[in-house]
């Protein structure tokens, strides 16, 4: 028997395990021949691209459900260290106990994590990254009105107008106005560059602009945070922002178990491969999701999203199991790159292409988000026929997206 052992339980790593069962199952062979394992320290599949949103709690998929009916074996632990010379992972189990894994090939789908700043008062920051940081913020938001204070109660300040920071910041003002009572909303959007979504480039901007316009977020541009408390934000031009709200958006790095392959990484972290996902220069492992640096259209370097990770993961995990069963491997070839970007009661802006053509608008591209969100970037439960076809590394989401504009 090979084992395939998979690290991480986010959209890479559960698209690499359904995967590589389906290459068993489509070369004839069975479990005997090739078992695959996930190990993960949740149970459930965190739909993390909805965490700007409210109820942050429900946005979640059962590990088990998506799984179990594929017959992908499940740890509950959070992996300590990888051995890449004798193919083992160490991993805490949720019981305390220290197990061993061994591997014949790993696929490492670790994701990444937001980076703190290193700011005083930095213990005070709320983000979105993951679903104890999004629960941790709409419980702090439903118990505004209960705070000491005035009309910091209900201002909010979000730092970094990234992709992250402007779906947030457009969602809050209406977030806040639930638990006002009438009070004054104030949202403040800050931004070190000297625009609105930098890395967005100038295709959406007019549309990002209106939308914070419409919303009634103020923007600051070039300045940045350099301290904080409980009732305050100070930025780097002096200005004071009374506020009980501080959300911190900017600055993503790879999982840190890419720090214990011995392979090259870019400056988030992100390890290198080739087009089937192997590590570079380190036998035995993959890596996918937002711990790889893989290269798509045009020499253009995947970005750490969900419409990256889940083709990611599909080809990693059907090229893991070849590698095992002695088939070809398939080189990557993603959908063309889409971006659709949630911009609150505004709407939303779809835009094509790494130079990002505003394909649709509006209420429109607010409808188009809607199904990326709440279907889209959901995979099939307890089916396990649904699971395996839509593990095809053929099949990723952004064709609907492009063949709704085209």
């Amino acid at each position: 028997m090979s084992d395939v052992l998979i690290i991480g339980g986010g959209f890479a790593g559960v698209w690499a395990a359904a995967a590589a069962v389906r290459a068993r199952h489509e070369a004839g062979a069975d479990e005997q021949a090739l078992r695959v394992t996930m190990v993960a320290p949740g149970d459930d599949l965190v739909i993390r691209p909805r965490l700007y949103e409210d109820d942050p709690q429900s946005k979640r998929v059962s590990l088990d459900r998506v799984l179990g009916p594929i017959g992908v074996r499940r740890v509950t632990a959070t992996v300590t260290g990888v051995d890449t010379g004798t193919r083992t992972v160490t991993a805490l189990g949720r019981d305390g106990s220290a197990l061993e894994l061994s591997y014949d090939r790993l696929v490492l789908a670790a994701g990444s994590r937001v980076v703190t700043p290193p700011v005083e008062g930095s213990q005070h920051l709320f983000d979105v990254d993951t679903m104890p940081a999004a629960a941790r913020l709409d419980s702090h938001i439903g118990r505004l009105p209960v705070q000491p204070g005035g009309a910091e109660r209900f201002t909010a300040v979000v730092i970094g107008g990234g992709f992250t920071g402007i779906e947030i910041a457009t969602e809050l003002p209406a977030r806040l106005r639930k638990v006002a009572g009438g009070d004054l909303v104030r949202v403040v959007l800050v931004e070190r560059e000297g625009a609105v979504g930098p890395e967005l480039g100038p295709g959406p901007r007019p549309e990002i602009v209106a939308a914070l316009e419409h919303a009634g977020v103020e923007v600051l541009l070039g300045v940045s945070l350099t301290s904080l408390d409980d009732t305050r934000v100070t930025l780097s031009d002096g200005t004071v922002i009374p506020t009980r709200t501080a959300v911190w958006t900017a600055g993503m790095r790879a999982s840190r178990l890419t720090e214990q392959i011995d392979g090259s990484r870019d400056g988030i972290g992100r390890l290198e491969v080739d087009e089937y996902f192997r590590v570079v220069g380190v036998d035995g492992v993959y890596a996918a999701g937002d711990t790889a640096a893989a290269t798509v259209e045009d020499g253009h370097v995947v970005m750490q999203s969900c419409q990256h990770a889940v083709p990611q993961g599909k080809f990693a995990g059907a090229n893991v199991a070849a590698d095992l069963l002695g088939l070809p491997q398939v080189a990557f070839a993603p959908n063309p790159y889409v971006t659709c970007l949630d911009l609150g009661p505004y709407g939303a802006v779809l835009t094509l292409g790494w130079d990002r053509r505003v394909a649709q608008k509006g209420p429109e591209a607010k409808q188009l988000k809607h199904s990326i969100n709440s279907e889209w970037i959901y995979p099939p439960v307890d089916d396990a026929q649904a699971i395996l076809k839509l593990a095809d590394f053929r099949t990723t989401w952004p064709t609907e997206a492009v063949d709704a504009v085209s």
